[in-house]
């Protein structure tokens, strides 16, 4: 399944988009669950053009810069909507480098170990830090129907997420510490 091309009929159903808009859409908003990059976007595109579920109009910008601006068709809305209810079951847990390295830390001295899991705290309550500033610009919870609702369920579940890594990492460090007063 192209799941690239639901992501893409998904934010042009919002909003007409060019190739650079939707890039920066992927950096920014769909970055808390979804990444794509400049060179697997704009190959899909075309194929959403064949395909018939978008079209495009050329802008000009300036004296001479071209822009193409995408939109969706009917058939790319109705092809949307049949994908976003479909019902899926749960996706296996995702790869995770660093979780795959705390597997192996017997083989770490204990220094090593405590400084790459503080170094991942740091990193995850910068995160932290970020995510909630973006969810002071919300009031209120969004209107069940506006567009931001969904931006604004995820952005909840991505704090959710990096507060439970915050606590992971402050575990395994505290773990680490028990175990090694234990020892000496």
């Amino acid at each position: 399944m192209r799941t690239l091309k639901y992501a893409i009929l998904g934010l042009l159903n919002r909003n007409p988009m060019t190739g650079y808009d939707l890039s920066k859409e992927f950096n920014f908003q769909l970055c808390e669950f979804w990444s794509a990059k400049h060179s697997q976007i704009y190959p899909e595109l075309k194929k959403l053009c064949d395909e018939e579920l978008i079209t495009y109009t050329v802008e000009i910008s300036g004296d001479v810069l071209e822009k193409k601006v995408y939109h969706i068709t009917e058939k790319g809305k109705d092809e949307f909507l049949k994908w976003l209810a479909k019902d899926q079951p749960m996706e296996p847990t995702p790869k995770n480098k660093f979780r795959l390295r705390v597997y192996f830390y017997n083989n770490l001295d204990l220094e090593t170990r405590i400084m790459l899991l503080e170094h991942q705290l740091i990193q995850h309550n910068k995160r932290l830090e970020f995510l909630i500033s973006q969810k002071e610009a919300y009031t209120e919870i969004p209107d069940i129907n506006d567009p931001y609702f969904g931006d604004y369920l995820v952005l909840d579940g991505a704090i959710i997420r990096e507060e439970g890594q915050i606590k992971w990492l402050n575990n395994c460090i505290n773990y680490c510490l028990e175990q090694s007063k234990k020892q000496v």
